[in-house]
């Protein structure tokens, strides 16, 4: 009886260890968070292989970026500017790995003809956000273009002295343009920057699209990344501050270290996030 009474309670918390994943995308569904990963985090890998790396971290949703060698016996790189035959290759590989792309970036296209591309491309590829750093010559054909098509584009910060560093430069870009104009939140180039990464979620208050989602070893420019919570970029208050502010939206893992093995960073990145709004 005792051996039966010990396989039940082994089974009950294998069962559980395999729900929990499931239970914490739940709970993240319900605040309307998606978490997933930007496919930069496996730039040395194809993006077929990427995609199997979103998998072992326990994440389902991507951001491609330009330049990536598709893989999966597809020739080419991701390109806003490939041909419909191959987005419908990219399309069935992300099915096929039961991915799904949300957001595309960080991509400047320069002047109406390239950001229509880019447009096209993404009403093509189901694509939800575009993350951008657009000069500021084009944000007027940026914002009509963006509400032609109803699809966001969440303005990038890197570090000073990148034009979009502080979130000043962002709200001046976005001022009396289109509603699906907005920001991208990297908290890990803020802090990177001298900046305090939930007071600058504070001054762009209604207006964040996505995140690109770091912790940091140090505050400093040459920082580098570490697992979610174990750095300096006040993880918890970052989740905190999301939180209050009712934020929807997409969170990318960029995870810009250990380039050959950064899964294991990631994947206990994602356990601590999730441990996190759990809590709160």
């Amino acid at each position: 009886m005792n051996f039966l009474r010990k396989g039940l309670l082994l089974a009950g918390m294998a069962v559980m260890m395999y729900a929990s994943p499931a239970a914490a995308q739940q709970k993240e569904a319900k605040l309307g968070w998606k978490l997933g990963a930007q496919s930069y985090s496996f730039r040395l890998f194809t993006l077929a292989e990427a995609l199997d790396k979103l998998d072992s971290c326990g994440l389902q949703y991507v951001e491609c970026y330009n330049g990536q060698r598709l893989g999966g016996g597809i020739e080419g790189n991701m390109d806003f500017k490939m041909d419909a035959a191959k987005r419908e290759q990219v399309l069935a590989l992300l099915k096929s790995k039961k991915k799904k792309l949300v957001a595309f970036g960080v991509v400047s296209p320069r002047g109406e003809e390239e950001w229509k591309q880019m447009f096209d491309f993404a009403k093509a590829m189901g694509i939800q956000i575009i993350t951008s750093e657009p000069r500021t010559q084009d944000l007027d054909v940026l914002s009509r273009l963006a509400d032609e098509y109803k699809i966001k584009v969440a303005i990038h910060d890197h570090p000073k002295p990148s034009h979009y560093w502080h979130p000043d430069s962002v709200l001046t870009a976005i001022e009396g343009r289109s509603k699906y104009i907005g920001a991208c939140a990297d908290i890990g180039h803020w802090v990177r920057s001298g900046l305090d990464p939930v007071e600058c979620l504070q001054k762009l208050k209604g207006h964040i699209f996505s995140l690109h989602f770091k912790d940091l070893n140090v505050k400093a420019p040459k920082a580098h990344d570490v697992v979610w919570g174990t750095g300096v970029c006040n993880i918890e208050g970052v989740v905190k501050e999301l939180k209050a502010q009712r934020f929807k939206g997409v969170f990318s893992a960029e995870y810009e270290h250990n380039w050959d093995n950064s899964v294991p960073d990631i994947t206990a990145s994602v356990k601590n996030l999730r441990e996190m709004i759990a809590k709160q």
